[in-house]
């Protein structure tokens, strides 16, 4: 319940589902495109990941109720049609709808967001399109892109593996970037990567159209010779204390392949009982060369959303053989997600739950057993009294109440 509240709040599905045609014979169908969609996006936020489970789900009194549907929902050949009938324009859609909502969760323009983008491996199911040997992952798998913003997730971008780890990033973050200041021209966007998706031709980009960046850079020997004497230090110092030993530097390097000049490199020279171990950065933000590290590493916490996307939200589910509907598939994964981040930031704002994971916030508040009781007027829930989470769970549902 907790789920179809917040979608109501936020009008993610209605607003998704207004963007997909329905190609069938309106006379002859029991099931709207808006009611599949939620059918398989709520199961997806309470853990069921499979299309099988909706042999049981469908008849499942809560969830037709959280459709407003009071009968038989859309049985599993149903919702697989659904799914692979899905065009390359529909996608585009759902994901302009993911970009939207956003921008909504705001009430006034911040001065400042920061994008986190990072690509994963996807492990591929049999024969599908588009599926290759990844050498690093070392599996047969696709290489989807993700995007964040805080916890926030705005793009989840379906590619093969068999591509450059930052193939269409700079064409998504052109989009990206232009639709939002759209909405916020004042805003500072700042963009944050690791070391694969640092491409000339996207700094580039970022450089001209006013957009800072901090993203990780391969120490080649250029840098390592430059760095040298701080290296050396870190050593002596190691020497004289026995703990390990941070020094920071910024330096201006130019590689042959780049075309703007130079740009600052903040270099971090370490040394412990392990040896020496360097690593760099590239950003046009300033700050000192300590402080500018740090706030680098923070996107780290990014990882921890794309583990909540594949683990608790079953991003990986993309075992059809079609492109656009493993695409689709990725998007409604990424529509659970954003669900349970929705319930995490709205209705439990001011509870104990509030910097919880997706799959805690599932088992503590949406798989709860009720006795659900139906009448002419009304529909009755009834949660044992010694249900642990009951004060949190009403915490969150008069949140959600009052956002109505």
């Amino acid at each position: 319940m907790l789920a179809r509240e917040v979608d109501k709040v936020i009008g993610l599905t209605k607003a998704a589902s207004q963007g997909l045609n329905d190609k069938r014979d309106q006379t002859r169908i029991e099931h709207s495109i808006e009611e599949m969609l939620q059918q398989r996006i709520y199961a997806l936020v309470m853990g069921y990941e499979d299309l099988n489970d909706h042999n049981s789900l469908r008849n499942d009194l809560a969830v037709q109720i959280s459709v407003d549907k009071p009968s038989s929902l859309a049985s599993p050949s149903t919702l697989c049609r659904f799914e692979n009938n899905i065009t390359h324009e529909e996608n585009i859609h759902m994901s302009k709808i993911m970009v939207d909502n956003f921008i909504q969760s705001y009430k006034k323009a911040p001065k400042e967001i920061i994008i986190d983008a990072d690509p994963t491996d996807d492990a591929a199911h049999g024969n599908q399109e588009n599926n290759y040997y990844h050498g690093y992952y070392k599996h047969y798998c696709f290489l989807p892109l993700h995007i964040y913003c805080g916890k926030h997730l705005l793009v989840s971008y379906l590619r093969p593996s068999n591509i450059d780890g930052a193939k269409h990033v700079g064409a998504i973050m052109t989009l990206l970037v232009k639709y939002i200041r759209r909405f916020w021209p004042n805003t500072k966007i700042i963009f944050r990567a690791d070391g694969g998706l640092c491409r000339d031709h996207i700094l580039r980009w970022f450089e001209r159209n006013n957009v800072s960046y901090i993203v990780g850079y391969t120490c080649n020997s250029r840098i390592i010779k430059a760095t040298k004497d701080l290296m050396a230090r870190a050593a002596v110092d190691y020497e004289k204390t026995g703990e390990k030993q941070k020094l920071f530097d910024q330096i201006y390097y130019s590689a042959h392949t780049w075309k703007s000049g130079d740009r600052k490199v903040i270099v971090k020279a370490e040394y412990s009982e392990l040896g020496k171990n360097l690593r760099c950065i590239i950003t046009t933000l300033e700050d000192l060369p300590k402080e500018l590290y740090e706030y680098y590493c923070l996107r780290g916490d990014m990882e921890n959303r794309i583990k909540e996307l594949k683990l608790d939200c079953y991003s990986g589910r993309t075992s059809c053989h079609g492109w656009e509907a493993n695409q689709f598939r990725l998007l409604l994964s990424s529509y659970a997600y954003i669900l349970l981040d929705s319930i995490r930031r709205l209705a439990l704002k001011n509870a104990n739950l509030k910097n919880s994971t997706c799959a805690t916030i599932r088992t503590s508040l949406l798989k709860v057993g009720a006795l659900i009781t139906v009448t002419s007027r009304r529909i009755h829930f009834a949660i044992s009294k010694y249900f642990a989470k009951k004060e949190i769970f009403a915490t969150a549902a008069k949140n959600l109440i009052l956002l109505h």
